[in-house]
């Protein structure tokens, strides 16, 4: 039996099921109705299935946070340890650091302040001896006659002033040769006082860290890296001391104040 749609198409007719034995419909094809066996649960709005992950609760994140903390300060504090240990350990090994060079401080030379006078010889040997050592001028020069009849060619003795009480008394001579010199010293040596005891015959002089080497003093004259002759410096007890020296063909003898008598005798430019 065909009816007529209100279109005019003829539409077959769909077969209709056949009525229960119970009287009701029968349940749609595909899809399983509640209550029936193997058909799953109803599940309420918001509720967690069995194989969905647990959301982490606030507490247990501060947890875990706190639990890094501490992890991270336990590292820290053992690296410093380790590190501090290591340069303890290690800190024997390392070289000493050098010692700084020590300076030399070079005071400034004393100058006179009295005018030295002029010499009468112009002589060359008389042209060099000095106007001034240290701290003292010339004050006097005259001839030195028991070096002349000693066969000196020219002799000469002269005085130096600090301007006040001090003085130093320089006997110059030169001979021909220098055996003539070396003999005339070897003489004047012989006369030299025998002064004090070597062991109190040096003190420190203010500001000095150690003594100066005892009196007396014996050793060669050097210029230019060769001996020229040789020197003797004594303590006269007197409070004066002597310093004898040859340079090659010439011969000197320096009376001064005993604790500026090895100075005179440096600072003497012959």
């Amino acid at each position: 039996m065909s009816t007529t749609g209100p279109s005019g198409e003829q539409r077959r007719n769909l077969p209709q099921p056949p009525p229960s034995s119970t009287g009701s419909a029968s349940p749609t094809p595909g899809r399983a109705e509640a209550g029936t066996p193997g058909a799953p649960l109803p599940q309420a709005e918001g509720r967690l299935g069995p194989n969905d992950p647990a959301p982490d609760a606030p507490a247990d994140a501060d947890a875990r946070r706190r639990k890094l903390l501490l992890i991270g300060g336990a590292v820290v504090a053992v690296l410093v340890l380790v590190g501090v240990l290591i340069a303890v350990l290690t800190g024997g090994d390392d070289e000493a650091a050098p010692a700084p060079a020590a300076e030399t401080v070079t005071l400034a030379s004393p100058t006179p302040t009295a005018q030295p006078v002029a010499r009468t010889s112009t002589t060359a040997f008389a042209v060099a001896l000095p106007l001034s050592v240290l701290q003292y001028a010339l004050a006097a020069s005259g001839p030195e006659d028991a070096w002349l009849a000693a066969g000196a060619l020219e002799a000469y003795t002269e005085t130096y002033t600090d301007g006040g009480s001090a003085q130093v008394v320089v006997q110059s001579g030169q001979w021909e040769t220098p055996q003539e010199a070396a003999a005339q010293v070897a003489t004047l040596a012989a006369a030299l006082p025998a002064g004090i005891p070597a062991d109190a015959s040096a003190s420190p002089t203010p500001g000095a860290t150690t003594a100066p080497a005892p009196l007396p003093q014996t050793g060669e004259v050097v210029v230019d890296g060769q001996p020229v002759g040789t020197f003797t410096i004594v303590d006269a007890g007197d409070g004066t001391g002597v310093a004898l020296w040859s340079n090659g063909t010439t011969v000197f003898r320096a009376t001064a104040p005993v604790a500026q008598v090895r100075d005179v005798y440096a600072a003497f430019p012959l």
